[in-house]
């Protein structure tokens, strides 16, 4: 396998020098104009009901300033750890933003193609940031060997955005290693049928730090509601990073009612329906000669590949249909798109939307 690993700004090679609009993201395909959303990974028909009954129960305290401790205790006995190995954030974006601040690392690497907002929030810092780029040719998976020996700073996507897909947890875990930092992002995670691979929970792995979100799966984008997992040190210098009552009031209590056993079973039953809508998805798509599916994809989106995927796009958009560019990430390029799984009947209008557009 050939995986290319560069400093930012060091080499020549284009895929890694970029340029690449590391603060774009998905809303911004959507934000004008009434169009079928295949650009954002927030699941459909979210928040539940329940949930948001939760949320709007707690609007009676808002004149107090909010106390996280019982979303805080209920996130670690989610995944049987001591509340002192948690941390809740304004969306795991947050977390990013804290870790480039709090931690001082020497040589941060991030692994793409991968969700941006990391490199984003390091550089923001004054990191100087390492790239590793994995291979279309090898399906986008991860090999320990191509990140240097002396970062001490790895970031992971687990499932990974935009590619879907999922490292093994034994394969991810030997990133880790005395005197690294490992951060991996499992914000999809959730979205994975018994959430296999993943490393939540685990203490045995030195250096771990576990990203998780409550936005995607939940429909909670515009509540801000994530958290962080790692050793209790490391969690108390993010949390000396962090403002003042970082979470509001009612994202706790979405936060504490999204442990509960019952959602824990919604979610799983999620994951499994999002397990066949792309299965479904993928059957239409193997029927266009002139695209291709990278990878194995896991999550809830799949990436595609079209020799014309920037016109694809383009057109897809006059027919109604937004869909997430791909060349915004390091590693890829304009031949790439992003697209979310949705229900088989939005399936259906969106291959018949490619045929039209003249995909083949």
């Amino acid at each position: 396998m050939r995986t290319r690993t560069e400093a930012v700004g060091g080499g020549a090679d284009p895929a890694v020098d970029g340029p690449y609009d590391l603060r774009h993201h998905g809303d911004a395909e959507v934000r004008d104009g009434a169009l079928t959303d295949l650009a954002v990974n927030v699941r459909t028909g979210t928040p539940p009901q329940w949930l948001r009954d939760e949320a709007a129960g707690s609007l009676g305290a808002l004149a107090a300033y909010p106390d996280g401790r019982a979303a805080r205790a209920a996130v670690a006995a989610r995944h049987g750890v001591g509340p002192e190995r948690v941390l809740l954030t304004a969306g795991a974006a947050e977390a990013f933003v804290l870790l480039a601040r709090a931690l001082e690392a020497r040589h941060p690497v991030v692994v793409h193609p991968q969700f941006t907002e990391p490199e984003a929030a390091l550089r923001d810092a004054g990191h100087a940031v390492g790239r590793v780029l994995l291979p279309a040719a090898d399906g986008f998976r991860l090999d320990p060997a191509a990140v240097p020996d002396a970062a001490d700073l790895v970031v992971l996507g687990n499932p990974t955005n935009p590619t879907s897909v999922l490292h093994p947890a034994r394969t991810v875990a030997e990133l880790a290693r005395p005197g690294r930092v490992l951060v991996v992002d499992e914000a999809f995670m959730d979205a994975v049928p018994g959430e296999r691979e993943s490393l939540a929970g685990r203490t045995d792995v030195p250096g771990l730090v576990v990203l998780r979100s409550l936005t995607k799966t939940w429909g909670l984008a515009g509540l801000r509601i994530g958290y962080v997992l790692a050793d209790p040190t490391l969690i108390a210098s993010l949390e000396r990073a962090q403002p003042l009552w970082p979470v509001s009031t009612p994202a706790l209590a979405a936060a504490a009612a999204c442990m509960r056993p019952q959602a824990l079973a919604e979610a799983e039953s999620a994951a499994r329906q999002y397990r066949a809508d792309r299965a479904y998805l993928l059957a239409g798509l193997r029927e266009f000669a002139e695209v291709s599916v990278a990878g194995e994809p896991a999550g809830p989106f799949v990436l595609l590949r079209h020799a014309r995927a920037a016109e694809v796009r383009a057109r897809l958009r006059e027919a109604g249909f937004a869909v997430r560019r791909g060349d915004t990430f390091p590693g890829l390029g304009p031949q790439w798109l992003r697209v979310a799984v949705r229900d088989r009947g939005t399936a259906d209008r969106f291959l018949r939307a490619l045929a039209a557009v003249g995909v083949r």
